[in-house]
Formats: C-alpha cells, structure tokens, sequence
C-alpha cells in the first residue's frame, strides 16, 4: 500500500438517541479505490459528510497529506482537494450542462473557457458531454457525468462517490469503471460507496466496513464473495429469498391503450401501454431512467387520471378514481422519490404513516384523527421493517435513505393491497434490506395480490418477476415469462427491438 491520502483517527458523531459513528479509524491511500461498506443506518453518510465538511465530529481527528485536516464547509474541503458526487444529482433542468458546472465553481471563467475545459476533460476521461445541451434532455447517465465532471474539473486528491451506478444501464457502468481506474492510475484516490457488492469486488482493493457506526473489519473484497461481505456488514447469515409460486390466480389489474402527453417540459409521454397483472404474480417492469415510469406509477396510483375503460381492478374501472379512492379498493403505489414524493420531509414517521393509511388502517371518524392508531401503524412499519431511527416522532428527513427506503414500502405492504405498485423498491438500501424487501413483495403475491415492481436493477427483477416487461421511450414491451429469457433477450427489449418490430 502507498502513503496514506487522509486518515482517520477515533471519529464520533452522536445524535439525540443514536451514535452515528463511534471511534472509527482508517485510512485511504494515494491512490486507490476504497469501498465504504455498511448496512443502512452504519453511519456511512455521516462519515463522508465529515470529510466534506458538512458535519463537524464530535471528537477524533482527520489528516490530509499529513497535515490535520478539519474542514468547516464544504468549500473549505474543495480547496484542499475533496470533491463529491451525491446519490441525488442537484442539477438545474433548464440551464445548460456549462451552467450547471459554473454553479458549483467558486470562481468559473467565461462561459467559452468553460465549456472547452468541459469538452476536452470530458473526452480525456471517456465522458463525452456537450457542454451547450439542457440538462432536462439528458439520460440518467449523462447527469452523472455532469456532476462528475464537475468534480473532475477541481482537480481533486480524494473523490467520494455514493452510490454511482443506482441509475446507470451496465453499459454505462462500464464506461464509469474504466474513467475510475484511469483516475486511480494518475494517483487520485477514490472512496466508494455501494451496495452492490459485485461492483465492489471488480473495483476496489480495500473496504472499510461499518456496522452500527463502529469499524469492524477492513478487507480486500476482491478474496471475499458478495454474500460474506454482506454478512460481514450485517453480522449475520444471509437467508436467500424463496422462489415465487409459478401458480397464478385471476387478472386483477388490467390496462388497455394507456397513453398519456407529457406531464412536463422534461416528462415522456406513455404511448399505448397495456398489460394484465394476475393474482398472485409479480410483474417486473425495466428500462432506463426518463422512459417513463413514474408517469406509469402516477397512473396507476391515481395522481393522474385516464379516460374511462383503460384500466380496471377485479373488472371495476379505476381510471377516473382519485388515489385516495383506489386506496379504498386496495391499489397502493410506493414512488421512486422517497423523500418528497413518497414522503413528507418535515413531517413524523406517525405523520407520514397516516397520510398514506388513514383509510385502510381506519384512522379517521367523522373527520377527527386517530393518533393512537397512526402511532401504532408507525411503530408495527418500523418494527417489521427494522427501520433504524430512535422512534415514530422521527422527522422522515432526519433517516438515512435507506432506512425511508424501508419505512415507504413496509407502510405500504403491511396495509394489505390488492395491487401494489412500486418503482426501484430496494433503490439505496443494503443487501440485507433489500432480501427483506424482496421477500416482502413476493410473500405479497403469494398471498394473492397482484404486483408490479417497476426497477432498473435487473438482477432483482430476474430474482422476483414472474413475468417481464421492458419500457422504452414511453412505450412497453409485451410481457414474457421471465424463466424463459435470458440477458441478451432482456438487453434487445431494453434496446427497444419490440418496437421495431
């Protein structure tokens, strides 16, 4: 191992009723690529937002280059050489990729400069971007290279990354590695965090892995497989999921000619979409980001109206029901966007909790709230789900995402739905919470209900779905049986050969 880049020594950071980190020490050589690894709630995040200056430790000491490293703001670890790409990209959609890059610059220069540095560095990195286009009219990959590129521009010692590829197709992901190592091989240091363990295992020589905000090992995952690092974050044995019932019940869900314009300037429009989804089955859903499938779930759940006829549940039309009458009947959507959409911010875990189970967990009389109820709810999500988070009054902002992640879909799988949709259920969460997640769904379906999981993780729609589906600019694939295909069929219906064909 070369010198060390940044140590860490003895860092704690407590808050009301939960140690975030507790005496971690390690450190990151010149150089390398090193995995952060932890379940949700390891304190994982609070640690890098130490080191970017966000958060100020409560005690232990950090170096850089040898020197005592204490950053008070963000701009203070920039200048020192720290640079850090967020999991929630904080891009304009109206401003071009050039004027994006110049917010984040304490000094940019002319707009012309900028945007040549922005072309040969993107290029020089295998990142091609146009520094003139619209960030509303780029890919989910594209964004990133955005934000990466910015980075890349400070010329910094140390790049975090947290959780780069929950949004990249494998082709991009590629691409990513490759820009990584060549970092890596011109001496920038890189701290990696993900949950996907395989990733880290093709690039990464070190991990440092956190387990309720202690240290508790530090490995080469490149001598472990995928199951005993997680084991090793979680400090127990790993259950595999249990396979799905191929026994399937009556449709339930039925959609015909669903189309839909464009809900904004950057939204897809859906182009007549149709599907069944049975009792008892799993329907996977999978596609690159921006092609339409949160306009799918907003249809389905109801925050976005269809004409007559075009969709029904157990033969009763749904398409003119508001979502608080489809939760009557039982239909139940949890969105990708967590924190705003499937949540409010501000707002307690109790709060959230009967925003979305007033009618179905009976929290309401004649206009007067049931509290008592609404905190139990809470209280059954949390301890079903092993959401970490000191109790129901918890602001739903103050969990990490992983750990929302949890509370947003328990909520919605412990009310019983008879359909239940949902887009990237385990999206931020740990190997072990998102087994649990899985089997959440499927013993859902075993029990009858009919679920669609819409998911760019194509692995864990291969482990779940009983039948697949690909979305491609706003129009679906025929649903196959997902036993039957395998990863190239799955890449030609991404690709978009159904509607070529």
């Amino acid at each position: 191992m070369s010198d060390p880049l940044l140590k860490l020594q003895g860092l704690t950071k407590a808050y009301p009723g939960v140690v975030a980190n507790d005496d971690v020490t390690f450190e990151i050589s010149k150089g390398e690529i090193h995995a952060l690894l932890g379940e949700n709630g390891a304190g994982k995040s609070t640690l890098v937002k130490m080191i970017y200056g966000l958060v100020r430790p409560d005690s232990g000491e950090m170096t850089l280059n040898g020197s005592p490293f204490a950053p008070p703001e963000p701009r203070a670890a920039r200048a020192s050489g720290i640079a850090m790409v967020f999991q929630h990209f904080s891009l304009f959609d109206a401003l071009s990729v050039a004027e994006n890059i110049a917010l984040g610059m304490e000094n940019p220069p002319k707009t012309r400069e900028l945007s040549a540095k922005i072309t040969d560095v993107s290029n020089a990195y295998g990142l091609p971007l146009d520094p003139n286009r619209q960030v509303g009219d780029l890919s989910a990959g594209e964004r990133q290279r955005v934000e990466i590129i910015r980075c890349l521009l400070q010329d910094p010692k140390l790049l975090i990354m947290d959780e780069p590829t929950s949004v990249l197709t494998p082709g991009e992901v590629e691409t990513l590695f490759k820009t990584l190592r060549k970092l890596r091989s011109e001496g920038t240091s890189i701290l990696y965090i993900s949950h996907k363990l395989e990733e880290i295992r093709a690039l990464c020589e070190h991990a440092t892995i956190l387990r309720g905000g202690k240290k508790v090992d530090t490995c080469d995952p490149r001598e472990n497989s995928a199951r005993e690092l997680a084991e090793m974050m979680v400090g127990t044995t790993l259950t595999p999921a249990k396979a799905q019932s191929t026994d399937l019940g009556e449709v339930v869900l039925s959609v015909k000619d669903l189309s839909l314009p464009p809900q904004s300037a950057f939204g897809a429009a859906l182009k007549n979409i149709s599907f069944q989804v049975h009792a008892g089955e799993i329907l996977g859903i999978g596609g690159v980001a921006g092609n339409g499938q949160e306009e799918v779930l907003s249809c389905l759940s109801g925050e976005v109206l269809s004409a007559a006829g075009v969709m029904s549940v157990d033969g009763m039309d749904i398409g003119t029901m508001g979502p608080n009458t489809r939760r009557e009947i039982g239909v139940l959507a949890a969105p990708e966007e967590r924190l705003g959409h499937a949540a409010a911010p501000d707002m307690s875990l109790t709060e959230n909790a009967l925003l979305s189970g007033m009618v179905r967990k009976d929290m309401e009389r004649r206009g007067v709230l049931n509290w008592g109820r609404a905190t139990d709810f809470a209280k059954e999500v949390i301890s079903k789900f092993d959401v970490r988070t000191p109790g129901p009054k918890s602001a739903a902002r103050s969990l990490s995402g992983g750990n929302l992640q949890k509370f947003v879909i328990g909520r919605e799988i412990l009310q019983n739905p008879r359909v239940l949709i949902v887009n990237q259920p385990t999206w931020g969460v740990d190997a072990a919470a998102a087994a649990s997640i899985r089997q959440a769904l499927l013993d859902l379906a075993q029990q009858g209900a009919a679920v669609v999981a819409i998911s760019q993780d194509l692995d864990e729609l291969r482990e779940i779905a009983t039948r697949f589906a690909a979305l491609n600019a706003g129009q679906l694939s025929p649903a196959r049986t997902m036993a039957d295909l395998s990863m190239d069929d799955i890449g030609l219906m991404l690709g978009g050969a159904h509607a070529a064909a």
